[in-house]
């Protein structure tokens, strides 16, 4: 045992007894899938960040989990978002170091059928984003890329592509994530705000790999061709 990890005896009792009714949710939810329709209980109202904060005794971060695992074993058939996106906050909130509940949120919660439901859960992750852009700006990639692809809302895509372009500070966020703006105008067919963009990232020095240097220039002159101008 590492000096990071803890016996199982040195957890509270209260963390064990919820983590075992969170697994036999789970458990018991698998079952009901393969044993046909049968009417699940509804996801009760979203504690408070500071009820939980509370109930954790100190152990926020597997509370946040735990509460996480919790909340997957409803069905997602005729789940109440409203209170789904209470849980994920008051969740987030609970553990702001999580990347969990706005995994769940951009990759499991967003992808369903409903566009209601979905647009609900990229504004989630729009709105956490904005609280720190430097860490979460791979959820609200995928979010522009879920509105672009399932949403066909290019639009609503190019919204959350501005804002990591906008808001993201360090160095380490991919150029790609940046630009998504720009290929996502192109694909509106606004060509010239698109050109105008792509010029401007080529003159501002940033980019400094040959490679893509090279291959935005391509785009650039794909764009000015498209436009007419040589």
């Amino acid at each position: 045992m590492t000096r990071d990890e803890r016996p199982v005896a040195a957890v509270p009792r209260w963390v064990l007894v919820l983590l075992g009714m969170a697994l036999g949710a789970q458990v018991a939810l698998q079952g009901t899938r393969h044993s046909g329709p049968a009417e699940r209980e509804s996801l009760p109202p979203a504690p408070s960040a500071e009820a939980l904060s509370l109930a954790a005794f100190g152990e926020r971060a597997l509370l946040s989990r735990l509460a996480m695992l919790y909340l997957q074993a409803f069905d997602l058939r005729g789940l109440d978002y409203d209170r789904l996106i209470a849980w994920l906050g008051a969740t987030l909130e609970l553990d702001p170091r999580s990347e969990y509940p706005l995994f769940a949120a951009a990759r499991l919660y967003a992808e369903v059928p409903d566009p209601e439901r979905s647009r609900a859960a990229l504004e989630f992750v729009h709105e956490r984003f904005l609280a720190d852009p430097d860490r979460r700006w791979p959820w609200l990639a995928h979010a522009a890329l879920v509105a672009k692809h399932r949403l066909k809302d290019l639009a609503l895509a190019r919204r959350y592509a501005q804002a990591i372009d906008r808001h993201t500070r360090a160095g380490n966020v991919p150029l790609w994530a940046r630009q998504m703006e720009i290929f996502i105008l192109e694909d509106m067919g606004e060509l010239e705000a698109a050109k105008i963009m792509l010029g401007g990232l080529l003159e501002s020095g940033e980019i400094d790999d040959p490679a893509e240097a090279a291959f935005l220039k391509q785009r650039l002159d794909a764009l000015e061709d498209a436009r007419g101008v040589k």
